[in-house]
């Protein structure tokens, strides 16, 4: 599990959400990604700051999404935002105090915007068919051998990616760093 990061979705939660959480961090993946972007901020630092104390308490790293000033209070120096964020974010100064930078990815231009705006890790996908986006076919492997080719900075693939189906064998193979993996991770 130390290639592949937990991203949440607790509206996926086969459980209570924090009972989902301890079940993920008992496996030790690269970190938790805490994605409810549908939380208002304020709704999202409550969440955070017990999904953080779960994180601790397995010594998983947690990376927040959207908020940076809430990642800050909370002395997480990690974050990962849509490039949209990102752009906006830079722009304002509000990174400058982060020692990672995430983002997601979905071209080589994207990906490259993202690098000159200081992105320290991309995020590309979605790789694989997936019910996240359902009707919209997999860039697939080709497209994520192509970023990691690009990018100096590491790169993590997303998108209908399954711990025991070799995928993320096949993802480690094309030069990613690891996978993110949602839905799965949701329902152990």
């Amino acid at each position: 599990m130390s290639r592949v990061a937990a991203v949440t979705n607790r509206h996926l939660a086969a459980r209570p959400f924090l009972e989902q959480i301890e079940r993920v961090c008992r496996l030790h993946p690269a970190a938790v990604i805490l994605r409810e972007k549908d939380l208002a901020e304020r709704d999202y630092t409550l969440l955070a700051g017990q999904v953080l104390e779960v994180c601790r308490a397995y010594q998983v790293p947690c990376v927040y999404h959207t908020y940076p000033e809430a990642a800050l209070r909370a002395g997480v120096k990690a974050i990962h935002l849509p490039l949209p964020l990102l752009r906006a974010y830079r722009e304002q100064g509000l990174l400058e105090s982060f020692v990672h930078v995430g983002t997601s990815v979905h071209s080589a231009a994207e990906a490259g915007e993202a690098l000159r705006l200081g992105a320290t890790c991309l995020t590309a996908g979605h790789i694989y068919s997936t019910d996240c986006k359902k009707g919209l076919p997999p860039r697939g492997l080709s497209y994520l051998k192509e970023i990691c080719r690009l990018s100096p900075a590491p790169v993590w693939a997303i998108g209908g990616i399954h711990t025991g189906q070799g995928q993320v064998e096949e993802v480690l193979s094309c030069g990613a760093a690891g996978a993110c993996v949602m839905s799965e991770m949701m329902r152990i």
